[in-house]
């Protein structure tokens, strides 16, 4: 069975990140790193808007349980 993936795409078009729920394990990592982006009791708690397409690829690089990936644009 294939696991659940969200998708949370950036309006600049430059990136999409990917959130695997069943992979998380809670580090609070990416709260921590970019607080303006992941917001635990937002709803969506993810919004991109706030970070730029590097801020966001620096910070997934950094999670420890790969729950948060990212795809880029093919343009």
């Amino acid at each position: 069975m294939e696991e659940k993936t969200i998708r949370y795409p950036h309006p600049n078009g430059e990136i999409t990140i990917l959130w695997k729920p069943e992979k998380c394990i809670h580090a609070g990592i990416c709260v921590k790193t970019l607080p303006q982006v992941y917001d635990p009791k937002g709803r969506p708690w993810i919004t991109p808007e706030p970070a730029s397409t590097e801020a966001l690829i620096d910070q997934i690089n950094h999670c420890p349980s790969g729950a948060l990936s990212y795809e880029l644009s093919k343009d």
